[in-house]
């Protein structure tokens, strides 16, 4: 039965035109999950990269994560260890500053309803701001999340965006990839291996 449920969730996404008129290109929505995933990655939308290739983080982006966690292509993309689920399933088009924030109407019509049968997540990494603030509120600072989180008692991690963009945020804030993400890289060795 909740097999069933889980492959209906992944043909209505497939199948999903919501927003169709107001993106650039046609939907393609891009995410990965399996009944089995053990970390939730919540990230913003794809870019167009990913947009074209259908690959959740199939950018310098997605490079820097994967170095930030220390984990390989096979093992990022291993929907029994990581489910990638974006706030906006479909790319959203370009901005004046980078691409566009992810659209509204995606993440509160299948965010809970993905977590809802995601049944052996043990860890929910927040990936940037869009989806810092739709699940903690937009008077919590992303920074504050990241530099204060407690991994030792909690299944929920927090990241900047591994954007180029942030080059500029890593060199304000040096603690990061020198503290937090060490203690980050270790918490995830037990959950994906």
């Amino acid at each position: 039965m909740e097999e069933n449920k889980f492959y209906k969730l992944i043909r209505d996404i497939k199948s999903c035109g919501v927003c169709e008129n107001a993106l650039p290109c046609a939907p393609r929505p891009v995410f990965q999950f399996s009944p089995d995933s053990r970390v939730l990655l919540i990230g913003q939308a794809p870019g167009i990269k990913a947009h074209t290739s259908g690959i959740p983080w199939d950018d310098k982006s997605g490079e820097r994560l994967r170095l930030w966690l220390q984990v390989s292509e096979q093992e990022f993309y291993d929907s029994k260890r990581f489910a990638i689920v974006p706030m906006g399933l479909c790319y959203p088009g370009r901005g004046r500053s980078g691409d566009l924030p992810p659209r509204k109407e995606c993440a509160p019509r299948w965010l809970d309803p993905i977590k809802n049968l995601l049944n052996q997540v043990q860890c929910e990494i927040y990936v940037g701001k869009y989806a810092c603030d739709y699940y903690f509120g937009k008077n919590v600072k992303l920074t504050s999340l990241v530099k204060d989180q407690s991994l030792k008692d909690s299944n929920q991690i927090f990241l900047p965006h591994p954007s180029p963009r942030n080059n500029i945020w890593l060199a304000k804030n040096q603690w990061f990839e020198k503290d937090t993400l060490p203690k980050i890289r270790k918490r995830l060795m037990h959950l994906i291996n």
